[in-house]
């Protein structure tokens, strides 16, 4: 016997309530049960006992209306996958909608995607997703428990050698906890020093971090705890790449290293990489840029932020179903790596957004001359389980130090080029015009 799939649908308008209630008690094969409430205030206490596979809430409630709404709900139920009903097609609706999504709303309804077919795909492609989501966060729990679970101890830095992870065996030996030394130097959490001569060692990291090797310590090495006691040590130090090859830190591992450090590597990549297309994710996208900015200051050269919205590919999603989806953002992630320099970045932002971090010294030239091949490439069939589908793109652009001196201000104008790019017909990139 198949279980139906538990559905909380809050909405005070009757006519919304009557047809979803309508739509997926039609579905037999893999069947819903749907609960509807017209409060936020008697959801919450619905959730407070019962378990639901996915929650749709109209954002307009006589009782709580907007983000606060979506966040109320999240904070009851963060990981019950919440999709958001939206009856208007306005612009502040639409804001409501990328504003819900951005806190992690899973999806969203409007009356101009209301039909039984692309109701129950919106739900389905939700529902299914959030299934694979577990099991990534399934495998990274793992990592991490594989990683506690060994006698090495582990620690790992970023590019800066400041400490983002210690496993329980480094947290013993150090005497440092990962939250306390989460962010500090290296050199403060793993004070080396000669076990013959007594002098402090110099710290190999900077060494991985500066050549790109990896590098080990003599065998009269000791570590300095916090509390000044000492342990002597082996150990090696190796870097660690992304998916691309690029150094993105290194990883120190404690006596036997050979399992520890490919699981440290593992655990360090599925952090900062997108599951569905192994580029870089927002997180190391913005590191990287940020990095980028600190090294245009010191000289002359330019940057340029190329965020990219693929056209109509909701449309796609809920016809063809998020297996198709899937598969076209993974061609699209192909495509714009194979015409990217080595010295860019490609990130997927989630969902159908890509952003691209471009080496600029030309003035918009080069950023341009990118922006044109990937709408070129773009328009060529993507062939997809047996058919040819097509796909455009819209594209903006901004320009450091011209249109902004931070990651987050860049990034932002060059999101709003992009929705220009759509208003002026898609599938062409526009550079940002400032306010």
């Amino acid at each position: 016997m198949v279980l139906p799939r538990q559905i909380l649908l809050i909405t005070d308008k009757a006519r919304d309530g009557h047809q979803l209630k309508t739509v997926f008690g039609r579905v037999r094969v893999h069947p819903f049960k749907l609960t509807w409430v017209r409060r936020l205030a008697r959801a919450m206490r619905f959730l407070k006992t019962k378990e639901v596979d996915a929650i749709i809430v109209d954002l307009g409630l006589p009782d709580s209306e907007g983000i606060p709404t979506f966040e109320a709900l999240f904070a009851v139920a963060p990981y019950t996958p919440i999709i958001t009903l939206q009856t208007e097609d306005t612009a502040a609706a639409a804001a409501l909608i990328k504003a819900a999504s951005e806190r992690g709303a899973q999806g969203y309804l409007t009356h101009a995607h209301f039909t039984p077919d692309q109701i129950i795909q919106t739900v389905e492609n939700v529902l299914q997703r959030s299934v694979f989501e577990r099991f990534m966060q399934q495998e990274k729990v793992r990592a991490e428990i594989a990683l506690n679970s060994i006698s090495d101890a582990v620690i790992c830095t970023d590019m800066q050698g400041e400490v983002n992870y210690l496993n329980l065996a480094a947290e013993s030996l150090t005497g440092w906890s990962r939250q306390e030394a989460n962010g500090l130097p290296i050199v403060k959490v793993f004070q080396l020093i000669n076990g013959v001569t007594r002098l402090h060692d110099q710290n190999p990291v900077h060494r991985v971090l500066t050549q790109d090797i990896t590098q080990g310590l003599n065998p009269d090495t000791i570590l300095i705890r916090r509390d000044g006691s000492e342990v002597a040590i082996e150990d090696s130090i190796s870097p660690i790449h992304d998916g691309s090859g690029k150094l993105t830190g290194a990883v120190i591992v404690f006596h036997d290293v050979s399992a520890a450090r490919a699981m440290a590597s593992k655990m360090a990549h599925l952090a900062q990489h997108d599951y569905l297309t192994n580029l870089p994710n927002r997180m190391l996208l913005n590191d990287r840029l940020s990095q980028a900015i600190t090294l245009a200051e010191r000289g002359t050269s330019q940057l340029a932020v190329l965020f990219m919205d693929l056209d109509n590919f909701k449309q796609i999603n809920d016809t063809l179903g998020h297996v198709v989806g899937d598969a076209i953002l993974q061609s699209v992630a192909k495509r714009l790596i194979e015409l990217v320099r080595k010295s860019d970045t490609v990130s997927r932002q989630g969902g159908d957004e890509f952003l691209m971090l471009v080496d600029e010294s030309k003035h918009g030239e080069d950023a341009a001359l990118i922006a044109s091949k990937i709408l070129r490439a773009l328009e060529k069939p993507h062939a997809i389980g047996g058919k040819e589908l097509h796909l455009t793109a819209s594209i903006g652009i901004s320009l450091y130090p011209h249109d902004g001196r931070d990651a987050q201000t860049l990034i932002n104008h060059a999101d709003s080029a992009m929705y220009e790019a759509k208003k002026q017909g898609r599938n062409n990139f526009k550079f940002f015009r400032g306010c």
